[in-house]
């Protein structure tokens, strides 16, 4: 039995991309809990299918569920491109009606509309979320009129997680995935970093994107959307509990996963192990 009392917001992903996303919620939003679960032990997501992505996502929402969380973010553009929808759809309902999962590319997709002049994006992510279009269906649902091109980049993920995102043999990478965009569509004037990985190469991406190009991070604009969320739910913002603290869990080593998130939230944390399956 799933508890009723108030609880954390969940914030999923696959690895430790996600601690962007719960980087941005905490700076406009830091008065919740949090609690955020990493499955970094079977991590990265994005080249497994759809149904594996599913299954995985599904068994680290249900373990938000039972640890009293009533929201979860699915904080990983591949669970949210690959997973959500079965999810919000298929399960909820048979796991509790009252609760939620929400995902961080229809936030993005709907600020997009007023971010582009020429109406030509581009879109930076994992091969999973490419092949997937969910972008581009979200994007093109809401404003039919914007050309959607998009890039898999496959050795940005493990450059960030490998610490070498500063590194001199990263503007190799950065700089070839951004000329290979910028050929598929000259017209672009706005580009979307589809994983939450992506915002630390942003000092390389700076450096090779052409000028005039805007580049968007999701961290604010999915605290913003959740923000509007809880103004137009008071129910479930009232199911979230206020203590202004963070909890993390790993499904691998925590010494791992705290020396790895040091990069990404530039602060000490404590962190425990979970198991998923």
């Amino acid at each position: 039995m799933l508890s009723k009392a108030p609880g954390p917001i969940g914030i999923f992903d696959s690895g430790y991309g996600g601690l962007t996303i719960l980087h941005g919620i905490r700076q406009l939003l830091p008065q919740y809990d949090y609690l955020y679960l990493g499955d970094n032990a079977r991590t990265p997501y994005g080249p497994r299918s759809f149904e594996i992505v599913y299954e995985f996502t599904l068994q680290a929402v249900t373990r938000l569920f039972e640890m009293g969380c009533h929201l979860v973010i699915l904080g990983c553009n591949t669970a949210s491109a690959k997973a959500l929808r079965s999810i919000q759809q298929n399960d909820l309902p048979k796991l509790d009606a009252e609760r939620r999962v929400l995902g961080i590319i229809r936030p993005t997709a709907e600020v997009i509309g007023s971010l582009t002049t020429s109406r030509h994006i581009g879109i930076f992510a994992t091969e999973g979320t490419i092949k997937s279009e969910s972008y581009k269906l979200e994007i093109q649902k809401l404003f039919p009129d914007i050309q959607v091109s998009g890039v898999a980049c496959p050795f940005w993920v493990p450059l960030v997680e490998y610490n070498e995102a500063d590194s001199p043999g990263a503007d190799y990478f950065v700089k070839k995935y951004i000329d290979q965009l910028v050929r598929q569509d000259p017209d672009i004037d706005t580009v979307i970093l589809g994983c939450t990985h992506y915002p630390l190469l942003l000092p390389k991406i700076h450096k090779y994107i052409p000028r005039g190009i805007r580049i968007v991070s999701q961290g604010e604009y999915v605290a913003e959307s959740l923000q509007n969320y809880f103004e137009r739910h008071p129910e479930i913002e009232q199911r979230c509990s206020k203590g202004g603290q963070s909890h993390y869990l790993t499904t691998e080593n925590p010494d791992k996963f705290k020396e790895q998130a040091q990069l990404f939230l530039r602060e000490p944390i404590e962190v425990e192990n979970v198991t998923l399956g």
